[in-house]
């Protein structure tokens, strides 16, 4: 007999080994991810842009050590975690060895893995439906009301991590109105599940509240600036790239609900699915928004295939393992930085032909945005580091930069660890360290900064000099310059406190 646990653990080594893989030596971390590591060092029950499950991972890698090892760790391990729901999945609905490797196959060789590349919510938001899915599918099958409480323990953490699990919900509850689940309304411990997921979420709510909720400035300045460019038909052809070598697989999945007589009874979970999908549709939502709907669909296709590849068909079973992992191949070329931001820049034809170089601007750019996202910091660090050596009265200096990549990117590699680069951008809003009186600014401008000479600061110091700026022309912030302002002739302080005031969000 076939050992289960060997066969799992091989795919969760491969899943881990994978991300230390995936991402080239010349990269640096993203954009995004020294935000998240910032709010780390910043507890709270809520952030402008996320909940605070993240910082929670942030304070842990801050302990670790804050390497990159332990940054690519997480994400990397939320995303074994999905792997091993799926694997207990499909054994809640009797799958054998092949299903189980089916699954595992689909689920490992995904956009997953892409998803788990980098420090974001997203891994742990996909793990959460995953979960939430299973939950309910656990409750269905066995009428405990276990199920429940599990699921509403899930909703809570994950709402925790990202607002996106109230979508699941929204899709789910006219699914089950719909179909002969309905009854579950009438069980009074889906009530005091729901109470128990109010009171996991409530701390983050009554955060929203005394911030007068920036979550909706966050989501309106979202909708201004990214989903604007989000076309709905585009939308639509993402979702098929998404699991593209294991499309049959959820193909499968969504017959099964219809021929299958063991699985006409969860048809809730395709019409969740429908509900979903639409509500994204009509929000222009980003596409990966909805990545978290696919892998329990992927658990039905693959025991539903098992059922079918059976007696004649039996030699499709190794066929599909192999016609996933083959087919793969292309996809991992393009879809992962594992090559040199010159060599992609060269040979970017079939990025450009599956839309990869469009960014949130709507326009087409020589990288796909998120490679971009990982380039120049290092750069932009060394030439900070550069200037704040140079000054004597570090203790009166600040570092003030454009947006919170910048910032976040000059935390994470100064050699100054106390640095405490921040931004009008984000939450470092909260975080201005104005003890001391600032007499001393490093200016960090974005390319686009259209006062070059710095007329605006002129009065305001004695000395203005210009340091340099990021050269690396494949970086989203190629063109940043770096500024060491001198000498303050007025209180800085006062215009700081001005300009936070009329920039909070609350």
């Amino acid at each position: 007999m076939i050992n289960r646990t060997l066969i799992l653990s091989f795919f969760i080594i491969v899943k881990f080994v994978l991300h230390y893989l995936i991402i080239a030596p010349g990269y640096d971390l993203h954009r995004d991810e020294y935000l998240h590591l910032d709010q780390g060092k910043h507890l709270a029950w809520g952030y402008l842009s996320v909940p605070p499950f993240t910082s929670w991972n942030s304070f842990i890698i801050l302990q670790l050590g804050n390497s990159e090892f332990w940054v690519k760790f997480f994400p990397a391990l939320y995303g074994a975690l999905t792997l091993l729901v799926i694997w207990k999945t499909i054994e809640l609905l009797d799958g054998n060895v092949f299903a189980l490797i089916l699954g595992a196959t689909a689920i490992t060789f995904s956009t997953l893995l892409r998803m788990n590349m980098l420090f974001q919510p997203n891994s742990a938001d996909i793990l959460g439906w995953t979960l939430m899915y299973y939950s309910i599918l656990y409750y269905l099958r066995t009428n405990r009301n276990k199920g429940l409480y599990i699921a509403a323990i899930v909703f809570g953490f994950s709402f925790l991590n990202k607002y996106n699990i109230v979508f699941l919900v929204a899709g789910l509850v006219p699914a089950l109105l719909l179909t002969e689940h309905r009854k579950i309304f009438y069980n009074k411990h889906l009530y005091i599940a729901a109470l128990a997921a109010f009171l996991i979420i409530s701390p983050n709510l009554i955060w929203q509240y005394q911030h007068h909720f920036p979550v909706l400035h966050h989501m309106k300045l979202l909708a201004e600036t990214q989903l604007v460019n989000v076309s709905r038909w585009g939308f639509l052809k993402e979702q098929l790239l998404f699991f593209i070598t294991s499309l049959f697989v959820l193909l499968a999945a969504f017959v099964s609900f219809f021929v299958y007589p063991a699985f006409k009874k969860y048809q809730v979970f395709f019409w969740s699915f429908v509900f979903t999908l639409v509500l994204f549709i009509y929000l222009r939502a980003k596409s990966y928004y909805a990545v978290g709907l696919y892998p329990v669909f992927i658990a039905f296709g693959s025991v539903y295939l098992e059922k079918v590849f059976t007696k004649r068909l039996f030699w499709l079973r190794p066929v599909s393992v192999i016609f996933i992992l083959v087919f793969f191949i292309p996809m991992f070329r393009v879809a992962f930085p594992i090559k040199n931001p010159s060599v992609i820049a060269k040979d970017s034809a079939v990025f450009k032909k599956l839309g990869l170089l469009r960014w949130e601007d709507g326009k087409d750019h020589k990288l796909p945005q998120d490679y971009a996202d990982m380039l120049g910091w290092r750069e932009l660090a060394q030439l900070v580091d550069s200037s704040y050596a140079k000054i004597n009265d570090k203790k009166h200096t600040l570092v003030l930069c454009d947006n919170y990549g910048q910032a976040g990117a000059i935390n994470y590699y100064s050699r100054f660890k106390d640095i405490g680069a921040v931004t009008l951008n984000a939450d470092y809003i909260n975080w201005f360290p104005l003890q001391e009186e600032v007499k001393n600014i490093i200016l960090i401008q974005s390319a686009d900064d259209d006062d070059k000479n710095r007329e605006k600061e002129k009065p305001l110091f004695g000395k203005i000099a210009f340091v340099g700026k990021i050269r690396n022309s494949y970086a989203r912030e190629s063109g940043t310059s770096v500024y060491v302002l001198l000498d303050a002739r007025v209180s800085i302080n006062k215009i700081l406190k001005s300009d936070i005031e009329e920039n909070k969000w609350d």
